[in-house]
């Protein structure tokens, strides 16, 4: 125990009782608060995938901007952004960053699961990539196309071909991660695949960079591919600062790579497997929220850079693909006190 909590427990012998029990309670509480400080950080699995709107938190994790919050957090990667939410639903993993989509799912599915912050909204870094025979979404149709079923490329392509009159009835899905996507086209597999950085610059720069094109990407639906921070109803319950630690820290990542981009780029480079150069291609696919425009998520609007605007648009497109039976109500998928404490401070 350190000094300042023992010098909690020194009394003066000669007060009077009737002094001593009134600051009592004031003294429990200061024990309580050593004794979890003593007890170390506490650890927390966050579930990710590899993808350059989550710098942010790969800063953070670098340079442990979690330890001035009592934390101790580890960011556990998945190559396939479908298995996270089970992960969270078992308890695998504390948190998650997942797609909004995956939570209008998970939502629907009866699993309790709520955005506590949004992250960021893909401007151009989700794409669907084609070979220079096709010139429009409507050629799809009776075309192969790899993506990774159940997730933002799935929602992307499926809003893509509502868009054009299609639907997935049309096309042949082939199903594979977004990180598989690059050399199943190179091999001449498919004509059109649908991923996200930095798979997506990976096909794009064969052939010196004409061999492939985008035909339709995030940059077309702004919001609609939007990535926040989700925790079950136990987790916000139990562990609420916890939560907001987090959410603090990745704020600071984020102040740190504006602060100082060319060691944030090497930071964030090293995590992704790219080169720093790299990394400030693909942050210009993507557009990370600040603070100050956090809140605007949560307010009901048909724009797509809402939940509500989103969340309909996403809903319907896995009603009618029969992924679930019923959109769920939007103010189920997510719980704004985190983003409104913090917003006031």
């Amino acid at each position: 125990m350190s000094a300042s909590c023992f010098s909690i427990l020194s009394t003066d012998s000669n007060k009077p009782l009737t002094r001593l029990l009134k600051p009592l309670a004031g003294i429990a509480l200061a024990l309580a608060t050593c004794v979890a400080s003593a007890a170390g950080p506490t650890a927390m699995k966050i579930g990710t995938v590899v993808w350059i709107g989550y710098g942010p938190f790969y800063v953070a994790e670098a340079l442990d901007f979690y330890k001035k919050y009592n934390l101790k957090v580890s960011l556990q990667v998945f190559s396939d952004p479908a298995l996270i939410p089970s992960a969270l639903a078992s308890n695998a993993i504390d948190g998650a960053m997942l797609t909004y989509d995956q939570v209008v799912g998970q939502v629907a599915r009866g699993q309790a699961q709520k955005v506590v912050m949004p992250i960021d909204y893909s401007n151009g870094g989700d794409a669907i990539v084609t070979n220079a025979s096709i010139m429009t979404v409507a050629d799809f149709k009776g075309k192969k196309i790899g993506f990774n079923p159940l997730s933002p490329s799935d929602v992307l392509l499926s809003y893509a071909l509502k868009k054009s009159g299609l639907s997935n009835k049309d096309i042949t899905a082939i199903n594979m991660t977004p990180e598989a996507v690059p050399a199943a086209m190179a091999s001449g597999q498919m004509p059109i695949g649908v991923t996200y950085e930095p798979a997506l610059s990976q096909i794009l720069n064969q052939g010196g960079g004409k061999k492939y094109k985008v035909i339709f990407s995030s940059k077309d639906a702004p919001g609609l591919i939007a990535d926040v921070l989700v925790f079950n109803d136990k987790a916000i319950k139990a562990k609420p600062s916890e939560i907001a630690g987090i959410m603090k820290a990745y704020l600071d990542g984020m102040a740190y790579m504006a602060a100082k981009p060319e060691e944030s780029a090497k930071i964030i480079g090293k995590f992704m497997g790219v080169s720093a150069k790299e990394v400030k291609q693909q942050l210009a696919g993507v557009h990370n929220l600040t603070l100050a425009e956090m809140p605007n998520t949560f307010i009901k609007s048909s724009a797509t850079t809402s939940y509500f605007g989103s969340g309909a648009v996403i809903g319907q497109l896995l009603k009618d693909k029969g992924e679930i039976k019923a959109i769920p109500a939007i103010e189920s998928t997510f719980d704004a006190q985190f983003v409104a404490a913090l917003t006031k401070k």
